[in-house]
């Protein structure tokens, strides 16, 4: 029985709290007619992204086996999630840092994907295949210098920060971002490193530079805002971890098109398809809703710090690299034995 809980509280977010802008989701239309409630706009007229947001769920990246050809959960499924963990404790240990609130935990879809219609990623090139592997095979070995180790490690991208922002299921760790806007930019905060990607939205090129998040220019389709970012680094945006195992290194024929739409005071809808040829065999879309985070929803002094960016800091792998190449030093000498 708990198995089966967990399975189906692994596809559960918030999704139902929003309603995408077209049929691109692959899902059922969800209401966004909250009586009273109009778009928000900035000075310049375009709809307000603003404010920290969180982007973690408990519904998985892809659809799991057991629900093959469903995009939904039914309506009793989620009564039954809801009655199983109405006491904390269960909640608590089933949900993990969603336990303080069901408000990220419950939702009909069933994965995160929306195409292929399949809910799965595409599957990889051969080359991807072997760039992956030869990733991970790298990083599980002593390093040689801090090259060797991921972008996260030396605290340069956060694992979930992307681009493309990611949720790590069922963890809910480091998963806010705070969004900017102004008429001329765009910038967005991820709370894991602190990384700001700035933006322009005054219809300049793309440069040439390449760089770990790319070159990213925003333009504006009806209500929602599109940013486009190419340029990127042969090491992709580094690691992006899936689901808390699977390690995807993208490269530079990475083509990342994020959509940003307001679709609920609470809620906006986050999109983004993945286009790099040389690793997947096809492009891939995947729907995220990202919801707004305040003090007044937050349960704990912890989730209240969280929710306003100030709790991550990365130090700690910093020095990590420091003292493995300390220890790589050490055991090379060692095995030199001693000098005659």
């Amino acid at each position: 029985m708990r198995k089966r809980l967990f399975a189906l509280t692994c596809v559960a977010l918030t999704a139902m709290l929003v309603t995408p802008p077209s049929a691109r989701l692959g899902a059922q239309s969800l209401s966004n007619s909250t009586p009273g409630w109009t778009t928000p706009r900035t000075a310049d007229g375009h709809p307000d992204l603003q404010g920290v947001w969180f982007f973690g769920t408990l519904t998985p990246l892809e659809r799991p086996a057991t629900l093959v050809g469903r995009t939904h959960l039914t309506d009793e499924e989620v009564a039954d999630i809801e009655k199983r963990t109405a006491d904390a404790a269960v909640r608590n240990a089933t949900f993990g840092f969603f336990g303080d609130t069901s408000k990220y935990a419950y939702d009909k879809r069933t994965s995160l994907v929306v195409d292929p219609a399949d809910g799965k990623m595409p599957p990889f090139t051969p080359f991807g295949r072997e760039r992956s592997i030869a990733h991970i095979t790298r990083i599980s070995r002593l390093p040689n210098g801090p090259e060797d180790r991921s972008v996260w490690d030396r605290c340069i991208l956060g694992w979930n920060s992307g681009p493309p922002m990611i949720p790590t299921v069922p963890a809910g760790y480091n998963q806010n971002v705070q969004l900017f806007q102004t008429r001329d930019y765009f910038v967005i905060l991820n709370e894991q490193v602190h990384n700001a990607r700035i933006v322009p939205l005054d219809g300049r090129p793309h440069g040439p530079l390449r760089q770990w998040a790319g070159d990213s220019r925003g333009r504006w389709e009806g209500q929602t805002l599109v940013v486009d970012s190419v340029n990127f680094t042969p090491f992709g945006t580094g690691t992006i971890t899936i689901n808390s195992s699977l390690r995807v290194v993208f490269d530079e024929h990475l083509h990342l098109t994020e959509r940003f739409t307001r679709v609920r005071e609470d809620t906006v809808l986050y999109e983004f398809t993945i286009d790099d040829p040389t690793i997947w065999t096809r492009p891939w879309t995947v729907a995220v809703p990202l919801t707004k985070t305040t003090m007044k929803n937050s349960l704990s002094a912890a989730r209240a710090e969280e929710a306003s960016g100030k709790t991550e800091a990365c130090y700690s792998f910093n020095y990590d690299c420091e003292e493995v190449k300390k220890f790589e030093e050490a055991a090379s000498k060692a095995s030199q034995g001693p000098r005659r």
